[in-house]
């Protein structure tokens, strides 16, 4: 197969590397914070510029629209570069993935707005969902490569920008039955009911969600809170849906109470599992009394 180059090793990036080398692709990958995070079986870049030069098609995972622009420039100046096309798995924005999509064009390097939702576990189990948006020549050249990242894929328009608003939509309604979820089974508690009774329940009637589904068996009620996912980076992809809405001038009442949470919660305990909202909930309900 292909050489296929990856950018950012974090704990989603390092997973879809892993799938693309279990699918027999040569991965050549660069991460910031040094080797440490490479999967077994790519090979370690000095750098974005060797990533360019070696492979056809780049796949990024990185933390913000800032980022993703920073290492799409750095592609785009590689010299004797490879890269015909960019997949960005990041959430950046709607704003910050057209930036970059009219970057890479410039050059003449074919952009595939990618976000993905399903975390670090379906992204393990190949249940990640990619949602994704690019003209009909990028996504025929990407789509083979899509698949080996994930068994589930839907392709949701035709520009930058599209995938991402639906990814922000996304992780505000996760974001939104999290925090709702914590609250009601914090009410729960306080009226002596029993937490997993309460999921039992609420899982068999109209109030069940991702949260009573997932989050809160797999990482609330076990004490784990092991999700892989940041309470910073919630935060940060609520901050990025709010500012989409008022460009676009939709309702925003119960995203801006929403994404007032999750800040006050990634302020108060930084790096923390998303999951432990639930924790911070119930703390500021009782400091509240």
């Amino acid at each position: 197969m292909a050489t296929v180059g990856f950018v950012g090793l974090g704990n989603m990036g390092g997973a879809l590397a892993a799938n693309l080398v279990q699918r027999g692709h040569h991965v050549v990958a660069y991460d910031s914070a040094g080797p440490g995070r490479m999967p077994t079986g790519a090979a370690a870049c000095k750098d974005v510029a060797e990533v360019a030069r070696r492979a056809g098609t780049v796949v990024l995972s990185l933390p913000d629209g800032d980022v993703s622009e920073k290492v799409a420039r750095e592609i785009t100046d590689a010299a004797a570069r490879r890269t015909a096309y960019v997949v960005d798995t990041s959430t950046v924005g709607v704003t910050a993935a057209r930036r970059v999509a009219d970057l890479l064009a410039e050059r003449g390097i074919g952009h595939a707005d990618a976000p993905v939702s399903g975390g670090v576990a379906g992204a393990r189990a190949r249940t990640l969902t990619i949602m994704y948006a690019a003209p009909d020549e990028t996504c025929a050249a990407v789509e083979p490569l899509l698949g080996d990242l994930s068994d589930r894929r839907r392709r949701v328009g035709d520009r930058a920008g599209m995938a991402q608003a639906l990814k922000l939509a996304n992780n505000f309604l996760s974001a939104t039955a999290l925090a709702a979820t914590s609250e009601a089974v914090a009410f729960g508690r306080a009226a002596g009911l029993d937490p997993a009774e309460m999921l039992e329940v609420l899982n068999a009637s109209s109030g069940r969600n991702g949260a009573t589904e997932d989050k809160f068996p797999r990482h609330v009620l076990t004490g784990h809170y092991d999700s892989g996912f940041a309470n910073s980076l919630m935060a940060k992809d609520v901050g990025l849906y709010l500012r989409a809405v008022g460009e676009l001038g939709g309702p925003d009442e119960v995203g801006t109470l929403i994404g007032a949470l999750w800040q006050r919660f990634a302020d108060a305990e930084p790096g923390a599992d998303f999951t432990r909202v639930h924790r911070f909930v119930e703390a500021t309900k009782r400091s509240d009394r």
